[in-house]
């Protein structure tokens, strides 16, 4: 049987597959434009580490909790453990900055974006990926907030300029399984008449969360998986943003 994963944790497990080809997109979009010291927070379960380093000097890795990695690290990688903000680094440090599917979890984001701010070189980059507000299915009690574009650029351009937001779009065989997955999760939704997930604090809901979610995700993939197992990441791609856009791809400048 296979282990139940938080769905913050994004997985190779074939249920997954739709979530994950958007997430190593953003790695390989990312890895275009790195070069020199750079920094990621969120490491997760390590998959985009393989797409990054070739493209760096120096890179670090930063996480809340440290996943075991099934590979060897190459020699210009380094993986930490912390919880942020604040960032264990001086300041001035990086050339770049990546994190996805991250800040939507920081309490404090206003501060999350000042310590960017602050370990980035002048002239350095942050590239990060979030949830696009308008396009989830419920309420995701891991996340602290979701945003919209516009409130994610009044956000960075406090600290940042040149800001450009970009958004993630897919293809039919996006549309397909999204649509499919609208459905069901319409089918569980229902059954909250008293609309508990929007009245209940988020901690009381996160377990619930993984279990439905995770159910839902492997009783689509049983009905259809040809539907789930076809997206690649060929299927997805950097378009401006829209209300339509399943996630933000924000790239950012310091003064």
């Amino acid at each position: 049987m296979a282990t139940l994963q938080t769905a913050e944790r994004v997985s190779r497990e074939a249920s997954d597959n739709f979530v994950f080809q958007r997430s190593i997109l953003a790695y390989h979009e990312a890895a275009k434009r790195v070069s020199g010291d750079v920094l990621e927070i969120g490491t997760g379960s390590g998959y985009g580490i393989e797409v990054i380093a070739p493209h760096t000097h120096r890179f670090i890795t930063v996480d809340k909790f440290m996943a075991p990695l099934k590979e060897a690290l190459p020699d210009n990688v380094e993986c930490r453990q912390a919880t942020v903000p604040p960032l264990p680094f001086a300041s001035e440090s990086f050339d770049y900055i990546i994190s996805f599917q991250v800040i939507e979890h920081i309490e404090d984001d206003i501060a999350f974006v000042r310590e960017l701010h602050r370990v980035l070189r002048p002239g350095g980059k942050v590239i990060i990926s979030t949830p696009n507000a308008p396009m989830s299915l419920t309420r995701n009690p891991w996340h602290v907030r979701e945003y919209r574009a516009d409130e994610l650029d009044k956000l960075f351009s406090n600290c940042f300029d040149e800001i450009c937001i970009e958004g993630v779009i897919g293809n039919e065989a996006v549309a397909d399984y999204y649509e499919r997955n609208r459905k069901s999760v319409q089918r569980i939704t229902r059954w909250d008449i008293l609309d508990l997930q929007h009245r209940l604090p988020r901690w009381m809901l996160q377990i619930p969360y993984d279990i439905l979610n995770r159910i839902n995700r492997r009783k689509l993939l049983a009905a259809a998986p040809e539907a789930t197992a076809a997206i690649r990441m060929k299927d997805y791609q950097l378009s401006p943003s829209t209300e339509k856009s399943f996630d933000l791809f924000l790239m950012a400048t310091k003064r």
